[in-house]
């Protein structure tokens, strides 16, 4: 799709006049039927603000030009899964697992490498040939290129000692010691739990990124705990295979 294309079916997706848009954006109606009609384009600053109003890619925008790839694990992204800067603009250099409202969630290599290698596992690529590939490109990307520059000087890792400190001091019977927690994206982890009146709620936004991890269950069985907290809480449930029947251990306030 074109720019002009783009625009219009973002506009008229989201119930928008062209006169609505132009408010939003500051500029007149007139600017966004020329942009509609292909006679300009918006400049990089309405381009900003139009990412951040439909929560799409200034590369989307621009009509998907290229393969956005995530700069420090390499994924490669699409609107859904890149990542936001605090002030919830999308920034098309990060997927939400990586770089979470303006936070960078990883700050080891080795770690991610860890997280990613679980995923990449299949019958016609082996663990050591995954932690091989991962070794060689995450050196590529702009995010280890640049850690010294972009490095929160360990703030987030001690944030994230201090949730597991929390966690593992609520002594929660048969759940294992929490060692690590990794990003995750609200829309995987966000389980509906059953209430004593028969109906289901989640607890999770969808498009948040939380600190989370899967842990096998003392007692034994095909039942895990799932670990999930942010700076507001810390939530402790169980659940079967893929998320089947959950039920909700603990939802502690911070």
């Amino acid at each position: 799709m074109s720019t002009q294309e783009v625009l219009y079916a973002l506009r008229t997706k989201n119930g928008l006049s062209q006169d609505d848009l132009a408010e939003k954006l500051f500029v007149t109606r007139q600017a966004v039927s020329r942009w509609e009609n292909g006679e300009t384009v918006p400049n990089t600053e309405t381009l900003k603000l139009l990412s951040k109003l439909f929560k799409v890619s200034i590369n989307t925008l621009l009509g998907s030009p290229q393969q956005l790839i995530c700069q420090c694990c390499g994924m490669p992204m699409d609107d859904s899964i890149i990542g936001n800067d605090e002030d919830g603009t999308p920034n098309e250099h990060y997927c939400k697992w990586c770089y979470a409202d303006g936070t960078y969630t990883y700050h080891d290599m080795d770690s991610l490498i860890d997280v990613c290698v679980g995923h990449m596992v299949n019958e016609n690529f082996t663990e050591d040939q995954a932690r091989a590939y991962m070794k060689q490109v995450l050196p590529t990307l702009d995010y280890w290129k640049r850690y010294e520059e972009l490095s929160d000087n360990g703030e987030f890792e001690e944030f994230k000692q201090q949730l597991i400190k929390e966690i593992n001091d609520l002594h929660i019977e048969g759940m294992p010691e929490v060692k690590s927690l990794n990003a995750l994206v609200g829309s995987y982890v966000n389980l509906a739990y059953p209430l004593p009146s028969g109906a289901k709620v989640k607890f999770l936004n969808d498009g948040t990124t939380y600190l989370g991890n899967q842990l096998e269950s003392e007692f034994g069985g095909d039942r895990c705990f799932g670990v999930l907290a942010n700076m507001d809480f810390i939530m402790v449930c169980t659940y079967g295979c893929e998320g089947a029947d959950p039920e909700l251990v603990l939802y502690k306030k911070r």
